[in-house]
């Protein structure tokens, strides 16, 4: 019931955890703003709903323009910002040393300053509100990955760009969350960048024994009532960022081994 009409937008809403954040704060009661490239899927998703809940906003987060037009529109249409959900993103799949430039660029472009852009033309309403502020960022932000350069980058800089909001914020009643999922069972890979910028396309993991989308999406909401810093899901995340804390070097290797056993690793066993 808290997040009865309240005004949610999700960024990379058509597909995986934003589809499933979609779905979930509809049925909270939530009014919703849908934000991704594809506008079909997004139709899909709230296929029956009263038009009165929701707003479909095609959106390229790497564009500044496209960013503002989103926050623009959303006023426009319900008046306020109560919850801005940084959730899209992509990923990659090389060794630093053979990828393209292009593909780090990329990722910055679309996991940071998508947020940023959409951030800073939501702040203001985000205060008034005394809203939430939401990062979806990843373990990888909070350890490098080997063959992840550009997202564990973008995934840094994401997390140190929220941490300072916060900050500077601390009066002034904005909430910011930072949400680290983990390995998902989502299209993230599926979409990933190969080393020369082509899509990934299968994934190179077991996606039936990661947690599902859904329940990424239900926990983020519920940290969002509860108004917490940070959200670490997955007892994989949660024992590489303690082990890392106090056994970096073994971390180090325990990382590499679990990642180069993925089919086609580029990292050598």
């Amino acid at each position: 019931m808290q997040l009865q009409d309240k005004v949610i937008i999700v960024t990379g809403a058509s597909s995986g955890i934003g589809k499933a954040l979609v779905e979930e704060s509809l049925r909270l009661g939530a009014r919703v703003v849908l934000a991704a490239r594809r506008i079909e899927p997004m139709k899909e998703i709230i296929n029956g709903e009263l038009a009165e809940r929701y707003l479909l906003v095609q959106t390229d987060v790497s564009s500044e323009s496209d960013c503002k037009q989103l926050i623009e529109k959303t006023i426009e249409r319900f008046g306020r910002i109560d919850v801005l959900i940084n959730n899209a993103g992509i990923s990659m799949r090389a060794l630093f040393s053979e990828a393209d430039l292009s593909v780090i660029q990329r990722l910055m472009e679309v996991n940071f300053w998508g947020a940023v852009y959409c951030s800073k033309y939501a702040l203001p309403y985000l205060i008034a509100s005394r809203g939430s502020l939401v990062g979806v960022s990843s373990i990888a932000g909070f350890k490098g990955l080997p063959a992840r350069s550009g997202y564990s980058a973008s995934k840094f800089a994401l997390q140190g760009f929220l941490e300072s909001v916060r900050v500077e914020n601390l009066k002034s009643g904005l909430h910011v969350l930072i949400a680290c999922p983990g390995f998902t069972a989502s299209n993230i890979r599926k979409t990933a960048l190969a080393k020369d910028g082509s899509i990934q396309g299968e994934s190179p993991r077991a996606e039936e024994k990661m947690m599902t989308a859904e329940t990424v999406a239900k926990c983020i909401l519920f940290s969002v009532i509860r108004r917490k810093r940070t959200l670490v899901l997955t007892t994989q995340g949660k024992l590489t960022m303690w082990i890392n804390k106090f056994f970096p070097g073994l971390t180090d290797r325990l990382v590499y081994k679990h990642l180069a056993k993925e089919p086609d690793s580029p990292l050598k066993q």
